[in-house]
């Protein structure tokens, strides 16, 4: 594997952040995530954001670890090959330049700025998604939305508008999404993987079942023991119904991994 010395703060190890970090990673570059203390991370068996509640997690061969930020730790994982994984809820480590990496990604999916990324937080700034605008707020936007431009470098202006409608997987869209029914505690009754049926408990949220419209595979879940709003996603139903799919990076995923790996090749020196 090829060996750059870039380093690559990627904020936010969900399951598209993931894709971004595992496809740098595989790239030889050096790459740290940052997450919160509380990830809702939906699909946990391909998220880095994992490691912040199971200490390590790997996804296709790759490892990402949760450590503090200590240089010296940081070097030795990058030495076993991992991708170190920090709790940063309040972005300290861009802010209060204990780490200068060459490239930042903001892969938060927030649908706007929220960590103050400008032009000057780093050589290359990429930002994953709408709410983003190239020329202002970072070098590059990556299309996310689903379609003919997905994964497309934007060098000027935003991604587009975010339309409140998830993307259509086997032609559902929001059927597939599981909300929470109120706010409270959210608890697992099946697991990630598994077959479910329309109809089907497949959670529950302050004890108020979270039931599945689909037949399908159960692709993701939050977290056990996490508090969340009403409405909020806790969960995704793939009717494609292959379990394989839970456990492996997505198309879109890597889809927009090679988009910001084109970006970032094309802001840094090689």
């Amino acid at each position: 594997m090829k060996s750059w010395s870039f380093e690559t703060l990627v904020i936010g190890g969900g399951d598209l952040g993931t894709g971004v970090a595992h496809r740098l990673h595989r790239a030889g570059m050096r790459v740290l995530v940052t997450e919160l203390p509380q990830p809702l991370v939906i699909r946990r068996p391909v998220a880095f954001a994992s490691a912040v509640y199971e200490g390590a997690v790997t996804v296709e061969d790759v490892t990402a670890r949760r450590l503090p930020l200590d240089r010296a730790e940081l070097e030795a994982a990058w030495q076993r090959g991992e991708v170190p994984v920090l709790v940063d809820p309040t972005g300290l480590v861009v802010r209060s330049h204990s780490i200068e990496p060459d490239a930042i990604v903001d892969a938060t999916l927030a649908k706007r700025n929220s960590t103050g990324l400008g032009l000057t937080s780093a050589p290359a700034v990429v930002a994953l998604g709408p709410g983003f605008t190239a020329g202002i707020d970072c070098h590059a936007v990556i299309e996310t939305e689903r379609g003919h431009y997905l994964g497309r470098v934007i060098w000027d202006g935003p991604a587009r508008p975010n339309t409140g409608v998830p993307g259509a997987v086997a032609g559902q869209g929001a059927r597939r999404v599981l909300r929470a029914p109120a706010d409270g505690v959210f608890q697992g009754v099946r697991a990630i993987g598994d077959r479910v049926q329309a109809g089907e408990t497949v959670a529950t949220v302050a004890g108020v079942p979270v039931v599945t419209a689909l037949d399908g595979v159960l692709r993701g879940l939050i977290h056990n023991d996490v508090h969340v709003r009403a409405g909020a996603k806790v969960g995704d139903v793939d009717p494609r119904g292959d379990p394989a799919y839970c456990f492996t990076i997505s198309d879109k995923a890597r889809a927009v991994g090679g988009a910001v790996l084109e970006a970032l090749l094309t802001l840094l020196p090689t």
